[in-house]
């Protein structure tokens, strides 16, 4: 059993305040020694760095699509040991979910999962009376959902906030909160979304505390700690990172020979990186003791990760090590393997293709046939160039930013055997970016699509997985646990 007090915090709708209200709180009770876990439903890589400055620990992901809804519990009781007090912020509007899948990866669903009380914030710029049917129809529409209060944000003034309350005085769904118009803290945003923390440094600080006096000042905390008190406990198991990839009992069965003929290489292939030169014999073994070492790209240009993939490497018996691509002239000492998630290298082209040493050296490591796997602007980061800028030459392939967004969640399937994935593996992830791949598909591509449409998209060659598709490998750990067998070689 689960029982750690938790408030979940939702919105009708996007842009209602509840990132700047879930950091807030975690912010505001973080500073009255309270041990906070952070969550956030979704896919979504940004919030969570603001939820990790504002407690301390790793912000978490709670996605029922991609990891699946009997997942949901356990991660968040992994995610939430031994604290005081869990906020989940929401995504999008309450009841939203994944497009043509009814409730499924709501903040609704999310909410009933962890037997969490909700707390609605309310964007009360342009109403009065009306909030309290807004409230109800809330309330109402899943007697399974509880809302145990609201919080009324971009409040105009104390006649505005009377007006307010004295309407929810009939709803009876109490006012746990009243935000001023005037007191919004300001978080830049731009073509994904907010600017992440990495990027922000000190200005991300400051306005995680602004977040936390806001709330501070604006909502009742005692009661808002009283209604996470009240969730009854959450029965099902903690997730472990260990006995996911069966570091305890055995290891994991793999779908697939852990050494595919053909697969990695090692003689040197052929095709030198263009600009880069002639490559070396690549980096050698890992320092003793340390076992198999997996470098992560990390810095500015790639924030987005979900915490349990270092956990789930770690527990498959790697050495985890981050290093940044725009300032690291070199992988680290005994790089065996290459993760490169998430980002924005469109916005940091520039540094990265300068940092020249260090393109030349992931080359080298892909071109030995090392595992790589690399997601989205890790797919970018190894393609011939980046809006004419050059970069690792690794892939066949050239990028450019795009006025069209992509975004959704995605139902694939491997298409080819790589050091992620076996044949015909099949897989939840998710797609969000603004930049196009020419071509989206290697001679040997590595998902078919299923959803929203039937196509190919990445690349497998040696030993690089490279791709567009985020996923999340607590669904499926086996793929860290054939990942880091790869390394060992």
């Amino acid at each position: 059993m689960v029982n750690v007090p938790r408030l979940v915090i939702a919105a009708p709708s996007s842009g209602s305040g509840k990132t700047t209200v879930a950091t807030g709180l975690m912010a505001a009770f973080a500073g009255r020694g309270l041990a906070v876990s952070g969550h956030k439903v979704g896919p979504d890589y940004i919030d969570p760095g603001y939820h990790t400055l504002a407690t301390g620990r790793p912000g978490r992901n709670l996605d029922a699509y991609m990891c699946g809804p009997e997942l949901i519990a356990p991660l968040f009781a992994h995610g939430a040991q031994g604290c005081d007090l869990a906020v989940v912020e929401g995504v999008m509007g309450l009841y939203d979910g994944a497009s043509g899948h009814g409730e499924l990866a709501s903040t609704a669903q999310v909410a009933k999962l962890l037997r969490a009380p909700v707390v609605l914030v309310v964007d009360a710029s342009s109403q009065a009376r009306s909030v309290a049917a807004l409230v109800h129809g809330f309330a109402s529409w899943d007697t399974q959902v509880r809302i145990g209060g609201v919080i009324l944000n971009k409040v105009g003034s104390d006649r505005h906030e009377a007006l307010l309350r004295e309407a929810l005085d009939e709803s009876g769904v109490p006012v746990l909160g009243a935000l001023r118009r005037a007191d919004q803290v300001a978080v830049p945003s731009r073509h994904l979304g907010l600017v992440p923390v990495a990027e922000r440094q000190g200005d991300a600080v400051a306005a995680v505390a602004a977040m936390g006096d806001r709330v501070r000042a604006g909502c009742d905390l005692e009661a808002l700690l009283a209604l996470a008190r009240s969730a009854p406990p959450v029965p099902g198991e903690v997730w472990s990172a260990a006995e996911a990839v069966g570091a305890r009992g055995g290891p994991v069965p793999l779908s697939a020979p852990s050494r595919i003929q053909g697969l990695r290489p090692r003689t040197p292939a052929p095709r030198t990186p263009e600009g880069l030169g002639a490559r070396g014999d690549g980096p050698g073994g890992a320092p003793e003791g340390l076992g198999v070492v997996v470098a992560v790209a990390s810095g500015p240009a790639f924030t987005f990760s979900y915490a349990e993939h270092s956990e789930l490497l770690a527990a498959a018996g790697a050495t985890v090590v981050p290093f940044d691509p725009l300032r690291d002239e070199a992988l680290p000492e005994g790089t065996g393997g290459l993760v490169i998630g998430g980002g924005f290298p469109e916005v940091y082209g520039p540094g990265l293709s300068a940092n020249q040493p260090l393109r030349r050296t992931v080359a080298e490591l892909a071109f030995s046939g090392a595992p790589v796997a690399a997601e989205c602007a890790g797919l970018l980061y190894l393609a011939r160039s980046l809006d004419g800028l050059p970069m690792c030459g690794v892939l066949d392939a050239e990028a450019r930013m795009s006025e069209r967004l992509t975004l959704g969640y995605r139902d694939a399937v491997a298409v080819s055997d790589s050091v992620l994935a076996a044949t015909g593996t099949r897989m939840r992830g998710h797609e969000f970016h603004r930049t196009v791949l020419e071509p989206g598909a290697g001679d040997v591509p590595a998902w078919g699509m299923h959803r929203p449409e039937r196509r190919v998209e990445g690349f497998v060659q040696q030993g690089v997985h490279a791709s567009y598709l985020h996923t999340h490998w607590a669904s499926a750990p086996g793929t860290a646990r054939r990942f880091v067998e790869r390394c060992q070689g």
